[in-house]
């Protein structure tokens, strides 16, 4: 017996005959929509991983001016 995945799943749930298609091996009939799809998410995941490494960065130069800030204090 053979494993079912949970994006198989969701498929049959969405639609029937489409988990039979691509069961089937079938290809899809809306190749440039999926495509299309699959570089917005790739845009997307980019963006959001910048955005986090530029949100880590705002934070490291805060520390840092805060540690600046507080030697001169003392200083």
């Amino acid at each position: 017996m053979r494993r079912l995945r949970a994006s198989e799943l969701g498929s049959f749930l969405y639609c029937q005959r489409a988990w039979w298609y691509q069961k089937e091996g079938i290809p899809s009939q809306n190749q440039a929509e999926l495509s299309g799809g699959k570089v917005f998410h790739h845009s997307h995941a980019r963006q959001y991983w910048l955005a986090n490494f530029y949100k880590i960065l705002a934070i490291l130069f805060v520390v840092l001016a805060l540690i600046i800030l507080f030697l001169k204090v003392l200083a």
